[in-house]
């Protein structure tokens, strides 16, 4: 009881780097000796220390680890990467019982940091309960592609867009506010050309400021061909073209061109798989939408309904393709925002 108690204290250190870690997992520590707690950590933020360096160094003595007990939520590393390895640290300070809360999925680590500590003589329980802090992260490493979440706001009759090349405004201002959170979760969204142009996007997070905003993708025919004054193009943020034609034009630095000819979902997937990107918000449109779900790869549906009826031959939710597929989800939320109703689902399997 007493280890879970330290380990929680540890998962709320993690929690305070939200959003500042980009491709590192959310990382807590907490140093006890004698039952009582001498130090905590966090990994504050990509390319900064480890959290078991973090609450080492947050140490009134550094010599107080020795025969110390040490809770992290995750494995220490064992490699040399942007910082030194965490694991051999913990053994030149003296610490004798390090507990964990999950092995760490990434091969670079992957066991090998358990096993050194445990070859110095360092005991070591791995005693689980902290796997949803990083359940993206997790994801990417053992199904070596990025957490997919498909995400859109529908009226009671399904319908996403009532007029044709405009856009149609379905939800509330809560719903808004909670989208982006959803976007600061991901590390990028992807949208059409066609929603490009009708909707006219920042696809930015807009509530708070990020150091490590996800990165705006967009899918069209010819990358040369977009007008520059569109808002996607406004800010600073990173923003990847994947267009099927090779583009000839000078770009600003923060604007990348990918030309492929084809750019199904699968070479789109195996792109950001190479890239290492963890998770991927396809916010539409709707014939994006279905791509993905013909193509089986959607692991999650944000849905944002709201009380109105459109009607007519206004455009349906994930449609436009011939090819069709059919999997089970698995409701994981129902809210009310406001009028709106959000519904979480994750796939079954």
């Amino acid at each position: 009881m007493e280890d879970l108690q330290f380990l929680n204290l540890a998962i709320m250190e993690a929690q305070k780097a939200r959003d500042s870690t980009w491709t590192n997992p959310l990382v807590g520590a907490v140093i006890v000796k004698n039952h009582k707690v001498l130090a905590t950590g966090y990994h504050h933020k990509f390319g900064q220390v480890h959290a078991e360096i973090d609450a080492l160094n947050n140490l009134a003595d550094i010599h107080d680890a020795r025969n110390a007990t040490i809770y992290i939520t995750l494995e220490p590393c064992s490699h040399y990467g942007k910082t030194p390895p965490c694991a051999n640290r913990l053994i030149t300070v003296g610490i004798k019982r390090v507990v964990i809360g999950q092995k760490d999925p990434n091969p670079l680590v992957a066991g090998k940091g358990i096993t050194l500590l445990e070859n110095a003589g360092v005991s070591v329980d791995l005693i689980g309960h902290t796997e949803y802090l990083n359940m993206k992260y997790n994801f990417f490493f053992k199904n070596k592609r990025p957490f997919i979440t498909l995400k859109y706001a529908m009226t009671l009759d399904g319908k996403i867009n009532q007029y044709k090349s405009s856009r149609s405004i379905i939800s509330n201002y809560t719903s808004y506010l909670d989208t982006q959170n959803l976007r600061a979760d991901n590390q990028a969204i992807l949208i059409g050309e066609t929603t490009l142009i009708a909707d006219n996007p920042q696809l930015n997070v807009r509530t708070k400021t990020m150091e490590f905003p996800p990165i705006k993708i967009i899918l069209v025919n010819s990358a040369d061909s977009l007008d520059s004054s569109l808002n996607i193009f406004q800010g600073t943020e990173p923003v990847w073209i994947l267009s099927r034609r090779i583009s000839k034009k000078h770009w600003p630095k923060n604007i990348q061109v990918y030309s492929n000819s084809h750019w199904s979902v699968k070479d789109i997937i195996n792109f950001l798989n190479k890239k290492e990107i963890q998770s991927l918000l396809v916010e539409g449109g709707s014939s994006i939408h279905a791509k993905f779900v013909s193509a089986n790869l959607v692991d999650e549906l944000v849905i944002y309904i709201a009380p109105k009826i459109f009607g007519g031959s206004s455009l349906p939710a994930i449609y436009g393709v011939t090819n069709s597929n059919n999997f089970d989800m698995t409701i994981k939320d129902i809210s009310q925002l406001d009028g709106d109703i959000r519904i979480i689902a994750r796939r079954t399997n």
